[in-house]
């Protein structure tokens, strides 16, 4: 039922997807061929909005296999996410680079007067993309309920600045289509000027995506002496036989860990699963720097030449030669 629901998840994200793209294709061509700086604008932002969760769905996901394939393993996770760095710092240029062509276009042709009004098509466009836009957000918005409640914090506060930008482009054209069907020339300027706007809040979220993406990929493993608290900390848990590993990784002001603890091999999942969730709660009540808390179970193990904890209660094999 859950593999369901994840491919249900998926899909409506994929549908998304292709739906932001499309409408941000009809906006560029429209605000092109219909003399709107503002819808041209608006594109941008679209744009910027789909490459910027590109860049992070890449990251999040490089980071995940390899701390799947390994979670305590030698190489950090995060160096292997350091490879992604370049990729989306190109992308976070682009963004710049085209919120800045925007910029100097508008306010060229805000000082040179020669400023036409949008055709009609472009104020259509502009409501129908914020109609579906919200439409298309309350179904990816019901489909997510399931996830953790900062993803949707983060999701919901995206839409927010994007329901805006919105807002501003549709008084701006629908302002110069007033302004052109009154008579009032000076009415005309607000489609330039709020192109300029939205170009500056594009030109500011490419900074966001830049500084993100190296706050979440250049974490820094701290030595094995920073890490002996943590230790500590996780040994006192009634329930954890030892700690077998742990590691401390700083991402901007914040501490992720990263820990192996070993626990009575007889006792049930649910159990271990409730030793390592008190752990991780008094690791982030004790250390308010800790933001995240990943804690592998497993069974203690004596080793050889010692019983093994996995044999059975009634298995009286011996353990050494007689």
């Amino acid at each position: 039922m859950r593999r369901e629901q994840t491919v249900a998840v998926d899909s409506i994200a994929a549908v998304s997807m292709v739906s932001h793209f499309a409408l941000t294709a009809l906006k560029g061509i429209v605000g092109i061929l219909f003399n709107s700086y503002a819808l041209l604008a608006d594109a941008l932002f679209s744009l910027a909005e789909i490459l910027s969760t590109v860049s992070s769905s890449l990251t999040d996901a490089w980071r995940r296999f390899y701390e799947r394939k390994s979670p305590l393993s030698r190489q950090d996770p995060a160096q292997k996410a350091k490879s992604l760095l370049p990729v989306a710092v190109f992308i976070a240029v682009l963004i710049l680079l085209g919120a800045v062509q925007t910029m100097i276009t508008t306010v060229t042709a805000i000082f040179a007067g020669d400023i036409l009004a949008p055709g009609y098509v472009a104020g259509v466009v502009v409501v129908v993309s914020l109609v579906v836009n919200e439409l298309i957000f309350q179904i990816q918005y019901r489909s997510t309920t399931a996830r953790a409640e900062k993803e949707r914090d983060t999701y919901v506060e995206n839409h927010r600045y994007s329901l805006y930008c919105s807002i501003i482009v549709m008084l701006g054209v629908f302002g110069a289509m007033a302004g052109h069907a009154l008579d009032i020339p000076m009415m005309l300027y607000f489609d330039p000027i709020v192109a300029t706007i939205v170009a500056i809040l594009v030109a500011y979220r490419a900074y966001i995506m830049v500084r993100k993406v190296i706050n979440s990929t250049l974490a820094t493993t701290l030595f094995r002496e920073d890490t002996e608290r943590f230790i500590e900390t996780v040994q006192r848990v009634h329930g954890i036989i030892t700690v077998e590993d742990l590691r401390a990784q700083e991402q901007g002001h914040y501490v992720r860990v990263i820990a192996k603890i070993s626990v009575n091999p007889q006792i049930t999942v649910t159990e271990a699963n409730d030793i390592a969730n008190r752990a991780k709660v008094l690791l982030m009540h004790r250390f308010s720097h800790v933001n995240d808390v990943s804690i592998l179970v497993l069974p203690y193990d004596p080793g050889y030449p010692y019983k093994s904890n996995q044999l059975g209660a009634n298995d009286d094999m011996p353990n050494l030669l007689q």
